[in-house]
């Protein structure tokens, strides 16, 4: 009796499990159907929302498109003129690169230009040099035989005012003597000249005497012998007594 009461339960345990289990396989079945349909909603939801994020996202990314693509063309423009001044600086670069190059090129030339003067004035002050110390040698040449000509002149000349200086006191002794032989000439010849001058002066005091002493003869014929003489005749007389 115990079997069959305890087979009986066991029957009943087993069939009230199998309800259970029914039961909960629906319940679950249920609750799982319903448990997709809501993640299926929410999913759609989920979509809606990002969708209509996607679109608030799209419309804010064209609204920030637009703001970009304004700020673009405000430096797109500013590009292009910063282009157009930077083509203009550069047109201005290369014409002033081209005149620093001709510049550097003039002075490169005129730098040679120095060297080769350079070079040249080298070469010139090196022959200068040269010339400059040959025309030394030749002066100190010419120097000595200056002074050895002068030397010889200096000697020269020394005889020449010795042989000259004998000269002048042989003629200043002979210009002595001709001056004494004119001097004494001079003398002599005055003296005779006085004396001369002297006859001459009796000569023509005995013609006029004699002169005279004719008109007196004349003037006195008739009178007295007995007057005196005058004083003429005694003149006359006395320059006979002279004579003598």
């Amino acid at each position: 009796m115990a079997l069959k009461k305890k087979r009986k339960q066991k029957k009943l345990s087993k069939s009230g499990l199998a309800k259970i289990a029914t039961i909960t396989t629906k319940s679950i079945s249920s609750a799982f159907s319903s448990y997709k349909k809501n993640k299926e909603l929410e999913k759609i939801k989920l979509i809606k929302l990002q969708k209509i994020e996607e679109k608030n996202q799209i419309l804010k990314e064209r609204k920030e498109l637009r703001s970009w693509e304004e700020r673009l063309n405000k430096e797109s423009n500013k590009i292009k003129l910063n282009d157009e001044e930077l083509r203009l600086k550069e047109k201005e670069i290369r014409l002033k690169e081209e005149k620093q190059k001709i510049e550097s090129e003039r002075l490169i030339k005129k730098d040679e230009d120095l060297t080769q003067i350079a070079k040249d004035l080298r070469e010139k002050e090196k022959e200068l040099k040269l010339r400059e110390e040959e025309q030394n040698r030749k002066d100190i040449d010419l120097k000595v035989r200056e002074d050895e000509q002068k030397n010889k002149e200096l000697k020269e000349q020394r005889r020449k005012n010795r042989e000259l200086k004998s000269l002048k006191e042989e003629e200043n002794r002979k210009k002595q003597l001709e001056y004494i032989k004119i001097k004494e000439w001079e003398e002599k010849f005055d003296r005779e000249q006085k004396l001369k001058e002297q006859q001459d002066i009796r000569r023509e005091q005995r013609l006029m005497q004699r002169e005279m002493e004719k008109k007196s003869k004349f003037q006195n014929l008739g009178e007295n012998d007995n007057k005196p003489a005058s004083g003429l005749e005694n003149f006359n007389i006395n320059d006979k007594s002279k004579e003598n």
